[in-house]
């Protein structure tokens, strides 16, 4: 990949160092009170990353947002918004599906996860893809297990749509409507197929090399097809820390999640070295992401990899970075 360097000098020293030269194209953010600065390596600020489950995080906004308008709530079922009302699917509610307290399994039977896992290792292929009919195919044969905090890919997916409907829209025109346009958002988008990928979107690869597909399609936008540049990340970082991010109320924790964490409309807190932090990470076929916030300091970061090889504990270094040059 390209060495080229865009944006703040010093962070994209920091950014170098941190992740290795395998994560490459790649691009951070740090946002405080007085300043936001944003690098990249191997592509410019502009280029659009797939964020993978932050995604979740964003629909976790729209959620938010869709109680404080009065247009759901957290009891209200799937089925009143979705064709589900005859299936057990259809009794599950909003706020579970949230808070990832549905029952719901990861993926589906119906989807054969372990058919697309093979497909995504020995081709790279996109494991989804599918369209909104084909989702609630899938939901009508769904089996719910005990609620019980279990991460479910598929709930948010369900849920996200859902929202669409509230709103008597899809759920990519509630993206645009609620988040992008509103926060100027101009690289944030959730391509329903590869023709709609823009020209600055970049190549993902595997945590060892080698080409993976795009995660395109309509139904797994809510949870994980939502593609976005640096710049955007950070304007919607600045956003959800001085709360004018809509829904930003899903940034507060509301149950107990696991390992001592909590969690909001699928933001996760928890304590970090002295610190609480409210974070999600994302990661699909070729892509790594996180994005923290530090909220009572009023500072946060995020990163992007075009490498599936995790991003975590550097985005949790970088929250808590100080650059040496004030400005």
């Amino acid at each position: 990949m390209s060495g080229e360097r865009h944006g703040d000098a010093e962070l994209a020293e920091r950014l170098a160092g941190l992740p290795g030269p395998r994560h490459r194209p790649a691009a951070a953010a740090v946002v405080t009170a007085e300043e936001t600065r944003s690098a990249s390596l191997g592509a410019g600020l502009g280029a659009d990353f797939e964020i993978g489950s932050i995604a979740k995080g964003i629909t976790g906004l729209l959620y938010a947002e869709a109680l404080a308008r009065g247009e759901a709530g957290p009891g209200t079922p799937l089925g009143d918004l979705l064709p589900l009302a005859d299936v057990p699917v259809g009794k599950v509610t909003l706020g579970s599906l949230s808070t990832h307290r549905s029952g719901l399994p990861s993926l589906p039977a119906a989807a054969q996860p372990f058919r697309r896992t093979v497909a995504l290792w020995r081709r790279g292929a996109n494991p989804y893809g599918e369209d909104l009919e084909q989702l609630l195919e899938q939901a009508r044969s769904a089996r719910l297990g005990r609620p019980r905090a279990r991460y479910s890919n598929f709930g948010f997916e369900l849920l996200g749509h859902a929202l669409g409907r509230a709103a008597g829209t899809t759920y990519a025109g509630l993206l645009r409507e609620r988040i992008t346009e509103p926060l100027g958002l101009e690289d944030c988008y959730a391509p329903a197929t590869p023709d709609e990928l823009r020209a600055g979107a970049v190549t993902g690869s595997g945590r060892h090399g080698g080409f993976r597909e795009a995660w395109t399609g309509e139904a797994i936008a809510p949870a994980g097809g939502i593609r976005a540049s640096i710049t955007d990340m950070a304007r919607l970082t600045r956003a959800l820390l001085d709360g004018s991010a809509p829904g930003v109320a899903a940034l507060d924790p509301v149950a107990p999640f696991s390992m001592g964490m909590r969690i909001g409309a699928a933001w996760i807190t928890m304590r970090a070295k002295g610190r609480i932090v409210t974070w999600h990470n994302g990661g699909t076929g070729g892509f790594r992401s996180w994005l923290g916030l530090d909220r009572e300091a009023g500072t946060g970061a995020v990163m992007l990899s075009a490498t599936a090889a995790s991003v975590d504990r550097h985005g949790f270094a970088l929250l808590g970075w100080k650059p040496a040059v004030e400005g």
